[in-house]
């Protein structure tokens, strides 16, 4: 397959190269990153200046790569109108460092670049490692993400549709399988403590802690249990449930 790979850990973040390294053997890549880290920027795109593309080079890495002073939702953009040549069967983003699980998946830059390729009807995988354990294994990450598109490829899915790879940080024979699972429960408890104090302005440093209900059949909880997760996402964020409800609010107009 042709694959378009990004991430919001930047161009030279290694779980970027392992990705590479991996998928190079099987598939064909172009990669648009950012040039510098991009973490949690969410979907946010560039409007209000010119966009700077660099080609670069990444040792070992045997593809077209390019850097991006953007936002990880603009390198998939600028990759598909103007960095392709001809299309790509998939964008695949990540692997970045730190879980995209629970609510996360609204903050998570990683995501929304596949979230975009989805926009623009290519399917996307967002791959995604943890860190907070004991073992911070990329290529344990790149492997799962490998037989993942092996499915894709054998299966299909959607044009529009973001699959969503969350791999526990322990060790690879602790890992007891995937689990295909909603998403959960992933909030913060924050806590802004004051720092410093100039006339009129206080400067403030963030301290949020993770407050998770971790209630099972979800990624949250799976991880926790040393599962591979995977969940279909799609950025149609309508609340179905609700539209014949409030509907019938408003029948009088």
């Amino acid at each position: 397959m042709k694959l378009l790979l990004a991430n919001d850990d930047g161009i030279n973040a290694e779980g970027l190269y392992a990705l590479a390294e991996e998928l190079q053997k099987e598939h064909e890549l172009i990669i648009s990153a950012p040039d510098s880290q991009r973490s949690a920027s969410s979907h946010s795109i560039t409007i209000n200046r010119p966009l700077t593309v660099r080609e670069v080079v990444l040792p070992g890495i045997n593809c077209k790569a390019y850097s991006v002073d953007g936002t990880p939702a603009d390198c998939v953009r600028i990759a598909l109108d103007k960095l392709v040549d001809g299309k790509v069967d998939m964008v695949i983003s990540g692997i970045n460092r730190g879980l995209n699980i629970g609510t996360d998946v609204l903050y998570s830059g990683t995501v929304s670049a596949a979230i975009e390729a989805a926009i623009y009807k290519v399917p996307s995988v967002a791959v995604s490692l943890e860190i907070e354990r004991k073992n911070e294994d990329y290529k344990i990450a790149a492997k799962y993400a490998s037989m993942v598109l092996n499915k894709i490829k054998e299966n299909g899915i959607g044009e529009n549709t973001v699959l969503n790879i969350n791999v526990p940080g322990v060790f690879e024979d602790e890992i007891k399988g995937i689990k295909v699972c909603k998403i959960g429960s992933r909030t913060y408890a924050n806590n802004f403590v004051p720092i410093a104090v100039d006339g009129n302005a206080i400067t403030y440093s963030i301290n949020d802690s993770v407050i998770e209900a971790s209630h099972e059949d979800t990624d949250t909880y799976y991880i926790e249990d040393n599962y591979v997760t995977l969940t279909p996402l799609h950025y149609d964020f309508t609340n179905f449930n609700m539209l014949n409800d409030i509907s019938k609010w408003f029948k009088e107009f």
